[in-house]
């Protein structure tokens, strides 16, 4: 199934089942689905309280304001290149590879699928990232990495938008990113239930395309199946002494290639009027135009 978020003809936010072009509303909130008893399965069985074609609405996040975001940096090449760029040679930290990096984001930044992003205050190197991130199904913790992908109710489109100038700053000190990852996150435009992607399973991924675009040219990408780090794993490392919640996000960060960072000044990064599409195959496209700096 595919799930979406959406704002009806009254003004309301609404969610349900896409099928076909149409939209068959289950709920107000996927959230609430999420978190009720039977989930999504229980949800989808319900009579619609309305059917809308898809065109004719503006669909928001499919959670648009998730409990928690943890961005990890499952893939290798991406982590590679991005070192090339910041003057190393590409060799990837031993630490890497002990166990899944991430960090946490902003769950009051989310952007729904084609809205406009703003490039953060005092930032010149404003760039996107082509990811896929899980929502969690239900509330859990100590997850096991082989059965962890049992409690994944969906997996959407990914954009992690990313004050590079500002990063470089930020990742010179001890704690990571914060303010060059405050401003936007996109998500959607569907959740899409894991057995939709069942065909495609690979390696540690799925067989599915990745890919960036800025104003319709093709930046670069790859393949969800190159991921280092499994989802199971992710939800493993990060369900270690805690808890997840229903409808927390996991993403996966940039896929290699997946962020003009990685390419070594063979593409500018985004300016206002610029417009960005981030697509993956089964899980459908985010696009965004990208504007000046708010005022602050």
């Amino acid at each position: 199934m595919k799930w979406v978020s959406y704002r009806s003809a009254d003004g309301s936010t609404r969610c349900g089942v896409l099928r076909d072009h149409t939209i068959h509303a289950v709920g107000t909130d996927l959230l609430e689905l999420l978190r009720a008893d039977g989930g999504l399965e229980a949800a989808a069985t319900r009579k619609p309280t309305e059917i809308v074609e898809s065109a004719t609405v503006d669909l928001l996040a499919p959670i648009p304001v998730p409990p928690a975001v943890r961005d990890f940096a499952a893939f290798e090449r991406h982590v590679g290149n991005a070192g090339k760029a910041a003057g190393g040679d590409g060799t990837v930290s031993p630490v890497w590879y002990e166990y899944p990096l991430f960090h946490f984001s902003n769950p009051a930044a989310i952007k729904g699928p084609h809205d406009e992003v703003a490039i953060a205050p005092g930032a010149q190197l404003w760039d996107y990232e082509v990811e896929v991130a899980a929502v969690i199904a239900g509330d859990c913790s100590n997850l096991d990495a082989a059965t962890a992908e049992q409690h994944i109710a969906g997996y959407l489109v990914y954009c992690d938008w990313s004050a590079r100038d500002i990063s470089a700053r930020e990742m010179g000190f001890v704690y990571g990113p914060s303010k060059s990852k405050d401003t936007a996150t996109s998500l959607g435009p569907f959740l899409v239930t894991p057995d939709e992607l069942e065909p495609y399973r690979s390696g540690r991924g799925y067989a599915l395309r990745m890919d960036g675009y800025v104003n319709d040219e093709h930046y670069g990408g790859g393949s969800w199946d190159e991921i280092h780090w499994s989802f199971g794993e992710m939800l493993a490392h990060a369900s270690r002494g805690t808890s997840l919640r229903a409808g927390d996000i996991i993403a996966s960060g940039p896929v290699g290639t997946g962020c003009i960072q990685e390419l070594s000044g063979r593409r500018p990064y985004l300016a206002p009027g610029d417009t960005v599409r981030i697509d993956v195959q089964e899980l459908g496209a985010i696009s965004a135009r990208i504007t000046a700096p708010e005022p602050s």
